[in-house]
């Protein structure tokens, strides 16, 4: 299991007041030291967190890997295969939303051909690519059709619920794992994961990476990132010891 820890939190920080602290890159060092196994960032087209800069920034520093989020808008798509991270995750993203509200709409024919084109032209610069999708059978298969190397499925669902249908939700997710894994993509799982609701996913078999960040951030602020992010580690850890996902209780018991 790969821990990857989204840092675009600390940016959203810094950008509320347009100043130069507090830095993503300065973040992202602790977070190495507090046992990630890689750096997330979104930068997105509107650019209200992360900076290229600090993309920039990251590349040069990060020692484990840089996992870049984005939409397929043509001036970050050119940015990335510039600075080739080891991974690019394509996301659906609208000005309007707070944060990723889905996984990419894959049904229309013109986003399949979009989204299609810039996993091409990420792939030709020697990048591993990744879809953020629902965990559906049909998108799988659309992924696997459009020739990414992954898919993180996106966890809001299971998240932003509670009883019978978060139980119902996890299962969803253990299905399109289970179902990803058949097509010979990689798998991995991200948004909303929190120290409470992340062992039950980091406990299924097949999902190899989790990508978390609002959840630490604000851990964070009471304990250090450094901290923060071996607190996560050891849930994520402890997740695929052999009494997995009954290992719930301790997650919320951490707090």
């Amino acid at each position: 299991m790969r821990f990857y820890v989204n840092v675009d939190h600390v940016a959203t920080v810094r950008q509320a007041r347009r100043t130069d602290e507090p830095a993503p890159v300065r973040a992202a060092v602790l977070v190495e030291l507090g046992g990630a196994d890689g750096i997330t960032v979104h930068l997105r087209e509107d650019r209200r967190h992360i900076q290229d800069r600090d993309v920039r920034l990251l590349m040069e520093t990060v020692r484990t890997g840089v996992n870049l989020e984005l939409a397929t808008a043509a001036d970050v798509l050119a940015l990335a295969c510039e600075l080739r991270p080891m991974q690019a995750t394509l996301v659906p993203e609208r000005r309007e939303e707070v944060t990723t509200e889905g996984g990419l709409n894959l049904g229309s024919p013109e986003s399949r051909r979009r989204i299609g084109g810039a996993l091409a032209q990420l792939a030709a610069a020697g990048i591993r690519t990744s879809l953020f999708i629902d965990p559906d059978a049909e998108a799988l298969a659309v992924a696997r059709e459009l020739a990414a190397d992954a898919v993180e499925l996106h966890t809001g669902e299971y998240a932003n619920t509670r009883g019978a249908r978060r139980a119902a939700e996890l299962e969803r997710l253990r299905a399109a794992a289970c179902r990803g894994r058949e097509l010979g993509l990689a798998v991995h799982a991200g948004h909303g994961l929190t120290y409470e609701n992340v062992i039950p996913v980091a406990a299924i078999p097949e999902v190899e990476e989790l990508n978390i960040g609002h959840s630490i951030i604000s851990r964070a602020i009471f304990v250090g990132i450094e901290q923060a992010v071996r607190e996560m580690a050891e849930l994520i850890r402890r997740a695929r010891q052999p009494f997995g996902p009954g290992a719930e209780a301790a997650g919320l018991a951490h707090h």
